[in-house]
């Protein structure tokens, strides 16, 4: 059986999907049999039958194309229409997010890859339902969590509370990975990653410090160009 990491981030648009990518193309071209799960897709209009957009983007970064796990479903077995919280959009549809599904799906993937990367939705806090959120699943399925943040103002209040609140459920928190996207003042960004760094070294010893650059072209990814480029090997 190979590992699977949960990828969250700190909140919507931290750069989940690009960093989920990155860090599986890394995975790759170091011989890594690895592929990314979306825990669930939110937003995909009437054709829900539709590979997610998320995993589509993973493998544009990762230069594989669609695998056969993406176009029978196994990698993102729980899609709903409206682009919305998974709870709300599940409800809209008459229907609930069925948590055994995906569960059952990361299993599948675990058999044949040595690395499952599954991207999450939104940030740790979102509902699955009335009384179930994201980081209760993290939890209950005991999975070593990569958080993504980013230079944003906000961004180090969102990523405290977000290690606060994994370290209060007993959650590892594999590494923290620094997107460079949105691009902001040198002068934010450089303080922003030395608050960050600083802070888990003290905090959180057993959590490394990953950088994703800035990617303005998915499919020019090449993690032999990529000066952050570091691989994912279990701590």
């Amino acid at each position: 059986m190979g590992k699977a990491f949960f990828v969250s981030g700190i909140d919507t648009d931290a750069g989940k999907s690009y960093a989920t990518g990155v860090l599986a193309a890394r995975l790759l071209a170091q011989g890594e049999r690895v592929i990314t799960q979306k825990f669930v897709q939110t937003g995909c209009g009437l054709d829900t039958d539709a590979v997610s957009e998320d995993i589509a983007l993973h493998r544009i970064i990762m230069g594989t194309g669609l695998l056969p796990e993406d176009r029978d479903g196994t990698t993102c077995p729980q899609k709903f229409a409206y682009p919305a919280s998974a709870d709300l959009a599940a409800r809209l549809e008459g229907r609930r997010v069925d948590i055994d599904v995906i569960s059952d799906s990361t299993d599948k993937l675990l058999a044949s890859y040595d690395t499952v990367l599954v991207e999450g939705a939104g940030g740790l806090m979102v509902p699955i339902d009335e009384h179930y959120t994201v980081i209760d699943y993290i939890a209950d399925r005991g999975l070593p969590l990569i958080l993504v943040t980013n230079p944003k103002l906000g961004s180090v209040n969102h990523t405290l509370l977000s290690l606060d609140a994994c370290r209060a459920r007993g959650i590892t928190v594999d590494r923290l990975v620094y997107n460079h996207y949105p691009v902001t003042s040198d002068t934010i960004t450089d303080d922003t990653r030395r608050y960050l760094k600083n802070y888990i070294a003290v905090n959180l010893p057993g959590c490394r410090f990953t950088e994703v650059p800035c990617i303005a072209d998915p499919g020019s990814y090449d993690p032999a160009r990529d000066p952050f480029s570091d691989g994912l090997q279990p701590a």
